[in-house]
């Protein structure tokens, strides 16, 4: 096959979900999301929102729309935001007067390290360009970014993922855990 080839794609496109499929992403998403503004807003402050990363997004869309993928499961979950937060954190520290350098070693090395660890979530990448151009609220976070927002907001937003995406009979998850 050559070069130009490969890019016309191999496979047609997945057919559509139903609409109790759709409900239970909107439901999961909503509640997952919202249960880790609730914790930032009762915790730390009711403004600023930190707890609430871009990459938590993403990780919505895999952890309530896409169950089954294996990017989605709690390993990779945890597992991929609190690998890739320290890897930005120490891209930030060690690179960080070099933006466009600390960036790049931060998702690359997050990538490489989420697949040693086969912990590969993408939403990870998102998480480790965060610690490095989050700003000086992430900045002075240092190493506790890893543990808050990164470790606590992904394992608010599994909790809620176990206890919605169980409710259908129909759905199930996790596929696994380890």
């Amino acid at each position: 096959m050559s070069y130009l080839t490969k890019m016309k794609g191999t496979t047609q496109s997945p057919p559509r979900v139903g609409a109790g499929e759709i409900l239970w992403s909107f439901v999961g998403s909503f509640s997952g999301i919202s249960a880790v503004a609730l914790t930032h807003y009762k915790m730390l402050a009711p403004d600023g929102l930190i707890m609430i990363i871009g990459s938590f997004g993403a990780s919505a869309v895999l952890i309530y729309g896409a169950i089954r993928s294996p990017l989605a499961q709690p390993r990779n979950l945890i597992g991929g935001h609190m690998l890739s937060a320290l890897v930005g954190v120490t891209a930030f520290r060690l690179f960080g007067g070099e933006p466009w350098l600390a960036s790049s070693v931060a998702v690359s090395v997050a990538i490489a390290g989420m697949h040693l660890t086969k912990t590969l979530h993408p939403p990870g990448g998102a998480t480790a360009l965060i610690a490095v151009i989050g700003g000086n609220d992430i900045h002075g976070m240092g190493y506790w970014y890893v543990l808050m927002p990164a470790g606590l907001g992904a394992g608010i937003m599994l909790l809620v993922a176990l206890l919605v995406n169980n409710i259908p009979e129909k759905r199930h998850y996790p596929e696994f855990w380890l």
